[in-house]
């Protein structure tokens, strides 16, 4: 799967993403994430006054460019991996496509 559009993409989504694709290959094939989250996220709790620090990290996300790799797929059909792609597709917040190399 490859991204289409520049943007980011939380953990949580990644990692719907993944067991949905593993989840239909039923444990054939293999799966490389080749995003990872690696960017925090903070914020500081509601009516909190103006200094004291940086807040409470409340997630992960990863930056991602146009054209970046996002999953690859092995070791099932061609048909298999595109429906994988698809379903994952939907976890994600940008927009994809499925590439295949030979």
């Amino acid at each position: 799967m490859k991204s289409c559009k520049a943007g980011r993409i939380s953990y949580q989504a990644i990692e719907a993403a993944r067991r949905i694709i593993s989840r239909e290959f039923r444990r054939n094939g293999q799966i490389w994430v080749r995003v990872f989250a690696d960017i925090p996220i903070t914020s500081k709790p509601t009516e909190v006054r103006m200094g004291k620090g940086k807040g409470n990290s409340t997630g992960w996300i990863a930056r991602v460019v146009e054209g970046q790799i996002l999953f690859e797929m092995d070791g099932v059909s061609l048909s298999n991996a595109q429906k994988a792609a698809a379903l994952a597709a939907h976890k994600l917040c940008l927009s994809t496509k499925f590439v295949q190399w030979f």
